[in-house]
């Protein structure tokens, strides 16, 4: 069995650490280095107590000499595109989770890759259960003809709505082959219905308390349809990522999320 080596960019972060601990729980994978952009030290010790690995700010150094197959970046968009750069130029692969990259950054990132030759798994969402409820909406959409999704999401994150609504409406709307019925809008209606994406008012929360939770709801003449993932904690990432890892030394170019991963992108 051939070891995976992973770099993890901003290792120091919330979801940095949760995929330091998931990785080292995971036979098939050796975290090697570390970065981050405050270090207070030049070692970081892995939480299995097994070693320490180098930490830097300085992703390019760490690439140089710890010749990792696998990236993985949860940071923010900022600091995820000079990061791309770096590790596509030494044929490093890319697990992303960060939110907020736009259109003309996942371009980027596809042109490098291929360029490169080298794989990229990029996703607003690594949870499996938000993979499943992004795929039965799909199926659902080709058969009722008004939605609306409900976001809600902890007070400190950025972007809103999130890259997962986004992404489930356009989904939806794909799945259909066209956007969704809008009900009449009246003038003196002044009330924010929230963001239209196809078709779909997206509503979004951000609170204390929150996770991540999404609630897509369809409706037709005498009925809804509810479909709901709820995460409790930054755990519920960890199986999509390894899978992300392992698969991604597998393939070239930029997958845009972990329905190919699962086999659920004609669904």
């Amino acid at each position: 069995m051939s070891i995976i080596k992973v770099v993890v960019h901003g290792a120091l972060g919330r979801m940095g650490r949760e995929v330091i601990n998931a990785l080292c729980r995971e036979p098939e994978t050796q975290v090697v280095g570390a970065v981050d952009l405050n270090v207070p030290q030049d070692q970081l010790s892995l939480p299995d107590g097994s070693t320490s690995v180098p930490l830097s700010a300085d992703l390019d150094s760490i690439i140089s000499g710890q010749k990792p197959d696998v990236l993985v970046d949860f940071t923010i968009a900022g600091a995820t595109m000079p990061a791309v750069r770096i590790a596509t130029k030494s044929k490093v692969n890319l697990v992303i989770g960060t939110t907020g990259l736009t259109d003309t950054d996942l371009e980027e990132i596809e042109r490098l890759v291929k360029a490169n030759g080298v794989g990229a798994v990029v996703a607003p969402n690594f949870a499996l259960g938000a993979v499943l409820m992004m795929h039965l909406s799909r199926i659902a959409a080709r058969y009722l003809d008004y939605a609306e999704i409900i976001e809600l999401h902890h007070n400190l994150k950025v972007d809103s709505p999130s890259g997962t609504s986004r992404l489930t409406a356009r989904a939806m709307a794909q799945a259909r082959g066209k956007p969704f019925d809008r009900p009449p809008v009246q003038e003196k209606d002044s009330v924010s219905r929230g963001e239209q994406v196809e078709g779909i008012n997206i509503h979004s929360t951000r609170l204390p308390g929150f996770m991540a939770h999404q609630e897509v709801i369809l409706g037709a003449p005498g009925q809804t349809l509810h479909i709901r993932h709820d995460q409790i904690s930054r755990e519920a990432f960890m199986p999509g990522v390894i899978i992300a890892v392992k698969e991604v030394i597998k393939r070239k170019g930029l997958i845009r999320s972990l329905d190919a991963l699962l086999g659920l992108e004609n669904g």
